[in-house]
């Protein structure tokens, strides 16, 4: 029978088959597949399945005094608001954005060429513009600014972004009830050029129900992209925000736990690396469904992904302790560390930037990374007291190793 204290040296034989054995049966469950964008008759929806939206925050009146507007769900996370006052119609269209434009059409016959479109987009300089299209023909040159057959009223339309969204307002005067109607939905990533649209990147046509005084659903392809959504902000906290720092913190000033700090180090970088990796798929099917252009927050989010990958085969890697590479070793595991927590830190504030996260996301992630940040200062103002009070000894006083709790100047070897 193996005595007890080889456990310690078998240990690391046994995390690294765990480790490969999570990695090789690793498997993400994604949720289904949304409305593929083709027709639909969107006759009904469900008002809960629609964000809250305070429009007083960045709509121009008459918009942002509106209430009890009909909301419905209707292609990816485009959602489209509606009240209706004597002859008077007024219509908001939210959608993911980031850059270029975004268009509703209004057809006679579900089919773009014939329709009146409005289409909103802010422009290099930020500024915002809203115009009147007509679809004459497919080309580009047939799409005529300023024409159409939609009966505006003498408000003028509005529009406005709030985070990662586009609202266009404006009012229809309806002299005969609107009922079910065709509608238009596109989108581009590339800015007009003197007010001329380039080509949509993805389109779709359906049916909207005007006429409906209730919200009653038959789709929930919005709510669940909104749920993933939040849970790619979910996921990603607590993985790259608060397991791998708390990992790094016990490598760092807990080394004179022997051997338990390897070990608690190691399982915490590695469930928080697969937490960061749930988080970037979440974030590439978002980006696939929600057809979102975030640059910025999806390169840094893959970059720091690789880092992570780099770290976990940096695990095998190791060298032993008296090998002539362990220096550099630790140089390169500490520093790419040290890196990934930083541009992680990063792409969660701007994830929650792109999405236009509520107070309560912003206070509750200021709240972490004061607590993360108040604990390294205490622990390394502690280090530094540590190491004054060991230069501080006689030279022939040899301290009890055990008793070294903190970290010396130089990286740390484990």
């Amino acid at each position: 029978m193996a005595k007890l204290s080889s456990l310690p040296q078998l240990w690391p034989f046994f995390l690294r088959i765990c480790i490969l054995n999570l990695v090789f049966n690793f498997k993400i469950i994604a949720l289904g597949d949304d409305n593929d964008g083709s027709s639909g008759d969107f006759t009904s929806s469900s008002e809960s399945r629609c964000k809250n939206t305070n429009f007083q925050i960045f709509l121009p009146p008459p918009y942002q005094n509106i209430s009890s507007t009909i909301c419905k769900p209707v292609w990816h996370t485009y959602e489209l608001r509606y009240t209706k006052k004597d002859d008077t119609t007024t219509i908001i269209l939210s959608a993911p954005y980031t850059v270029g434009w975004v268009g509703i059409g209004f057809s006679r016959d579900g089919k773009m060429v014939g329709s009146s479109a409005m289409v909103g987009w802010i422009n290099k300089h930020g500024h915002a513009k809203i115009k009147q299209y007509y679809l004459r023909g497919n080309k580009s040159s047939e799409v005529i600014v300023n024409k159409g057959e939609l009966p505006l009223n003498t408000v003028p339309a509005a529009v406005a972004t709030n985070g990662a969204e586009i609202y266009l307002a404006f009012q229809l005067k309806t002299t005969i009830p609107f009922g079910k109607q065709p509608i238009l939905l596109a989108f581009s990533t590339k800015h007009p050029h003197e007010h001329h649209l380039s080509k949509h990147d993805d389109e779709t046509s359906i049916i909207f129900d005007f006429s409906s005084s209730s919200s009653d659903s038959k789709d929930s392809s919005s709510n669940g992209l909104v749920q993933m959504r939040k849970n790619h902000g979910v996921v990603g906290v607590i993985g790259w925000g608060l397991i791998l720092p708390v990992g790094a913190i016990v490598a760092r000033y807990f080394k004179h736990k022997e051997p338990i700090w390897f070990y608690l180090h190691s399982v915490f970088q590695f469930v928080g690396f697969v937490f960061g990796l749930v988080t970037v798929l979440l974030g590439l099917q978002l980006h696939s469904k929600m057809h979102v252009h975030i640059p910025a927050h999806k390169g840094i989010g893959i970059f720091v992904l690789v880092l992570s990958i780099l770290q976990v085969l940096a695990f095998f890697l190791r060298p032993n302790r008296d090998s002539k590479f362990r220096k550099i070793w630790n140089l390169y595991h500490g520093w790419f560390g040290r890196m990934a927590l930083f541009f992680a830190a990063l792409n969660i504030v701007l994830g929650m930037q792109a999405a236009g996260a509520g107070n309560n996301w912003k206070t509750s992630y200021g709240f972490l990374v004061g607590i993360i940040i108040v604990t390294v200062i205490v622990l390394e103002v502690l280090a530094y007291l540590k190491r004054l009070e060991k230069r501080s000894l006689p030279p022939n006083f040899q301290m009890d190793p055990l008793e070294e709790t903190f970290p010396s100047n130089n990286l740390p070897k484990g």
